[in-house]
């Protein structure tokens, strides 16, 4: 009886390696074709700068605290929604508005969406910063905290929005995208919230097992140096 060789895993060590180098490059690439016809240059620089603090900070720190290929992922898919955002105003996003025609709502959702992945995205990079760097690894407070931390940027994302009202006047309009709605500030958090807690009850599992094939890979990268 002929033995058949084992499936090969859906993705090798090398391609996972690569993973983050193919994910930089496309961010950059997105971020700089965003900028050409831009609707509102100022509007652009304050949604996508994030993308240029954060991206350049990976690339550095990539050795030192190399980030899941998980993480890695939704970060890219995070950039992705705040350079769209930027590029458009979060208002006037094409595919809000094919949702709200959609749906015969009365604003673009977009911004919605934003502040949904706004939670999303950070609790899975609090929960990995967290379980890296803390004594909370199995801990019962490790979810509450990551919500809580969550909770916290989305408040201090929305006093810089407040600061960028208060000193652009007008113009800061199109950054603030509240579309005439007087409690945008609390349903942005209240999104957030949601998004957050979401995150931990979907991916909490697959970032279990995203953490550990990192963790393989910095053993197997670092066998070699102590053979020598």
């Amino acid at each position: 009886m002929t033995a058949h060789p084992a499936p090969a895993p859906a993705m090798t060590l090398p391609s996972r390696r690569r993973l983050p180098a193919v994910l930089a490059v496309g961010v950059s690439a997105a971020l700089v074709v965003s900028w050409f016809g831009a609707a509102d240059p100022t509007t652009w620089l304050l949604e996508t700068v994030w993308v240029m603090v954060g991206l350049p900070l990976a690339i550095l720190l990539r050795h030192r605290f190399p980030l899941s290929g998980l993480l890695c992922g939704l970060l890219a898919a995070h950039a992705l929604v705040l350079i769209v955002g930027g590029h458009y105003t979060y208002a006037e996003v094409p595919a809000g508005d094919w949702v709200r025609d959609w749906l015969g709502w009365d604003r673009n959702p977009y911004d919605r969406f934003g502040h949904l992945v706004q939670g999303f995205v950070p609790a899975v990079l609090v929960r990995e910063l967290l379980l890296r760097t803390s004594p909370l690894r199995g801990s019962r407070w490790l979810a509450p905290l990551t919500v809580c931390a969550c909770l916290a940027f989305s408040a201090v994302f929305e006093m810089l929005e407040w600061l960028a009202a208060v000193t652009g006047g007008q113009a800061a309009d199109a950054f603030l995208g509240t579309q005439g709605d007087v409690w945008d500030t609390q349903w942005d958090m209240f999104c957030a919230l949601i998004g957050a807690v979401c995150a931990l009850l979907l991916l909490s599992r697959v970032h279990d097992r995203s953490l550990i094939c990192l963790s393989r890979e910095r053993s197997s990268n670092s066998a070699p140096s102590q053979r020598r």
